[in-house]
């Protein structure tokens, strides 16, 4: 199995026709569109302040300090590990631990584990505690003041540097490119960290801001006094505040994705990409999230007007209805790749430096089990995923909609729906090789 090849099938995967796939998927959302405008008529998903309260002696235990800091210990060793098996483990790819375990377990596990427990790379990142531990050693940091400002695009940044090196730079399977690429990624979010304060992970690091927005979709939320309650996901997804550059984010993870389908279609393989070099991959990446960026600029900006609201607030405003599109779309791309290859990370662990007669786990000899999940498995995922966070979508613009205006009407949402229709039949089409 080649890395990287993120594991989808092929349109011939599909158990029903692509047309009809396409068909219904469109009208799934127009008809749940039509439903909520008939019965959704007032805000249904409470704010920052409803949910159940946790037990305080749970919230005491998640919230402090000293677990934090073991999460941060482990996760750091765990980034150590994995540097020196790059270095100093097999040259092969297939045979080296590090890839497998940056592009497979926890870039795309990362979406499993925050849906589940919360925004874990906040809690687990080891950056935070590499900053705490040499913070005493530097001066104090002097871009304190302006970090607000910035918002989230410097994460924006960042993911989009990520991305680039996982779907486009030649040599990214390479173990010494990855272990160049995690040591330089450390040395730069730290080095920023130290100027702008701690702060700057909570919106620059790129890994770390990505779980949490996912996270805004788990059952775990917090209220403006810091409790730690049970809710509603929507709901912690229509609390999310509408701080600049939180647009960019979800359009980068949407264009990248596009992107990526893009480059498993036959014409990208015979064209644009047949010389596989930076240069077409690049300017790819850059015009699929382009191409995303113009089309929810588009949208929202005329629901916006139609609604008379100002329309230079209105991207930030919605951008967290983007934000299940973006995971339905992360989850039909991913869902086999974590499954399949993803056991490959399991197997190369028991053996990380590729040492005669190590064993630690008892997997070393193990091959990847193709049969875990099967086409027609992986074809439904992958079409339910898509579909489920476009309605998801649509249904968090709608109450983002009546807490904006109280009483929306179908004309001023109208321009949204349509650019999430044409996400939805595209994100397919490009899914299956259309």
């Amino acid at each position: 199995m080649t890395l990287l090849a993120h594991g989808v099938g092929s349109r011939t995967d599909l158990p029903i026709p692509l047309g009809l796939a396409l068909y219904g998927a469109g009208a799934a959302i127009l008809i749940s569109f039509a439903a909520l405008l008939l019965l959704w008529r007032s805000p249904k998903l409470g704010g920052p302040s409803s949910g159940c309260p946790l037990p305080t002696g749970l919230q005491r235990v998640v919230d402090a300090p000293a677990l934090r800091q073991v999460v941060q210990a482990v996760a750091l060793a765990l980034l150590v590990l994995v540097v020196a098996a790059a270095l100093a483990g097999p040259e092969a790819t297939e045979r080296n631990l590090a890839p497998w375990a940056l592009y497979v377990t926890f870039w795309v596990g990362l979406v499993p584990a925050s849906l589940l427990l919360g925004p874990v790379w906040r809690v687990a990142n080891p950056l935070r505690l590499v900053h705490r531990v040499l913070r005493p050693l530097t001066p104090s940091a002097p871009g304190v003041p302006r970090l607000p400002s910035l918002g989230l695009w410097p994460a924006a940044v960042s993911l989009t540097v990520f991305l680039w090196f996982e779907l486009v730079y030649p040599g990214r399977a390479d173990p010494g490119t990855v272990a160049a690429f995690l040591v330089g990624y450390a040395v730069v979010q730290s080095g920023l960290a130290f100027w702008f304060g701690e702060g700057w992970f909570a919106r620059g690091d790129g890994f770390e801001v990505y779980s949490t927005l996912i996270a805004r979709l788990s059952p775990w939320g917090r209220r403006a006094d810091g409790r730690l309650v049970l809710r509603n996901p929507l709901a912690n997804a229509t609390a999310t505040p509408a701080v600049p550059g939180l647009a960019a984010v979800v359009v980068v993870l949407l264009g990248s994705t596009a992107f990526d389908g893009l480059t498993r279609t036959a014409w990208w393989q015979s064209g644009p990409g047949a010389a596989n070099d930076s240069l077409s991959g690049t300017l790819g990446l850059l015009a699929g999230i382009a191409l995303v960026a113009v089309l929810y600029l588009l949208g929202t900006r005329l629901s916006g007007r139609l609604a008379g609201q100002p329309a230079g607030v209105q991207p930030r405003r919605y951008a967290a209805t983007v934000i299940p599109i973006a995971l339905g779309y992360t989850v039909a791309h991913y869902f086999s790749l974590l499954v399949l290859d993803g056991q490959t990370t399991w197997i190369l662990a028991s053996n990380p430096f590729g040492l005669a007669g190590v064993d630690l786990l008892g997997t070393y000899g193990n091959v990847v089990d193709l049969t875990a999940v099967g086409p027609d498995a992986i074809a439904y995922v992958q079409v339910g995923a898509v579909v489920a966070g476009h309605v998801t979508g649509v249904t968090l613009a709608h109450e983002r909609a009546l807490l904006s205006e109280r009483h929306a009407r179908a004309s001023d949402q109208l321009p949204l729906v349509v650019v999430m229709v044409l996400f939805t039949v595209g994100g397919l089409g490009l899914l299956f090789g259309f």
